[in-house]
Formats: structure tokens, sequence, C-alpha cells
């Protein structure tokens, strides 16, 4: 189930632009999720247009946000059974460097998951 949410939801986030998308397994490290897919937006509404169109997907797979964060910042998250999106806009990712923080974690190839 965690992967075929990954796949739509950086099918989504590439669909609508969104920059150096990662995917982070990260399950065999925490209890917190499965997988964290990192993203960077252009601009506060890119960030909030991206984070839109991952849960309008989502929703239309008929999956609801588990929980969603910071629509009003420069960094939104949004939870999916398991998976942990983050959009940031740059500063924000460079400042909180997540791939920095999941160091030993897997890192996925995102391309498999675009057709």
């Amino acid at each position: 189930m965690s992967l075929d949410i990954v796949k739509k939801i950086v099918k989504a986030l590439d669909d609508k632009k969104g920059n150096d998308i990662q995917i982070i397994k990260i399950e065999e490290l925490t209890i917190v999720a499965d997988y964290f897919i990192i993203c960077t937006a252009n601009s506060n509404t890119h960030v909030r247009a991206l984070a839109d169109e991952v849960e309008y997907q989502l929703e239309e797979a008929g999956i609801k946000a588990d929980h969603i964060e910071g629509r009003a910042t420069g960094w939104v998250l949004l939870e999916y059974k398991g998976v942990v999106v983050h959009i940031f806009l740059e500063e924000s990712r460079n400042y909180y460097n997540l791939e920095r923080l999941w160091e030993d974690a897997k890192k996925i190839d995102v391309n498999q998951f675009l057709d």
C-alpha cells in the first residue's frame, strides 16, 4: 500500500513541476513513517499548489490525509498511511536539511515511479 501512495504522490508533485523530488525509505530506522518524500517549490503559491495537487490526487484515489501541517508557511507536511510528504521552499529545505538528518536511510530512485 505504501508504495502505491508513494507513486501517486510523486506523480502529483511531478505533474505540478515540483523540484528535486527525493524519496527516503525510513521504515527500518524509525516508527514515525515508512517513507519521506521531499520536494522543493519555487514560491509560497507553488508550495500550496503542490500540496493541493497531492491532496486532490489521493482523495480521487480514496485516500484521505491522516495529518496536514503548515499551509501558511514555506513548509507543508502531509501524512498518508506511513508516507510523509515535505514540500519546502528552497531556503527552508536547505535549513532543515532532512536528507542529512536521515542520511542512513535508503534513497529510492524517483524515476521508477514516473511513467
